[in-house]
């Protein structure tokens, strides 16, 4: 099974997968749920980051993932929406991981205020924030339970999430 290409936006030279898209393919796979935890709520201690936790089960399969949203990494139109931002990113990710769609999604990429435009739809230019605080302390927090070396100087927004993610899913076993 592959995603229907109605759902694949191409944006300067680069194929990404929509939300809708990859939630069409997971109901052809069988999705038996798709949940949300918030892990964190936006306050001004943490730049105002919303970050989601995202479980998609099938039969025979669990997959977990994160997204995070921020002003910073969304257009201003959304940031009174910062959790629900955050919580279609970590589904999106999750879903892309239980598909095997190794494209982005187009709901996963940070925000510029400037877009570019498919012809028919304006999209976000994506761009590399620097991990949040929290991020940071979580990542150092969970590294040094399980004795895990990170290099902090080169992290992003997005590859912390990541690593988050991936230190939760080794905590858990």
């Amino acid at each position: 099974m592959t995603v229907n290409e109605r759902f694949i936006i191409n944006l300067q030279g680069k194929s990404f997968v929509t939300y809708e898209g990859l939630l069409d393919l997971a109901h052809q796979m069988n999705l038996l749920s798709l949940e949300v935890e918030i892990i964190q709520i936006p306050t001004n201690e943490n730049n105002m980051t919303a970050i989601c936790k995202a479980i998609a089960t099938t039969e025979n399969e669990r997959f977990q993932d994160i997204g995070d949203a921020s002003p910073r990494s969304v257009n201003s139109a959304l940031a009174p929406h910062l959790i629900r931002m955050a919580s279609t990113r970590a589904k999106a990710r999750v879903l892309r991981d239980l598909t095997n769609v190794g494209m982005t999604a187009v709901e996963e990429l940070s925000i510029e205020e400037s877009v570019v435009s498919d012809g028919e739809e304006n999209y976000p230019i994506s761009s590399e924030e620097p991990p949040t605080p929290r991020q940071i302390e979580t990542i150092k927090k969970l590294a040094g339970e399980l004795n895990y070396q990170v290099n902090y100087d080169t992290l992003t927004k997005k590859t912390a999430g990541n690593i988050i993610s991936r230190l939760i899913d080794e905590k858990k076993k």
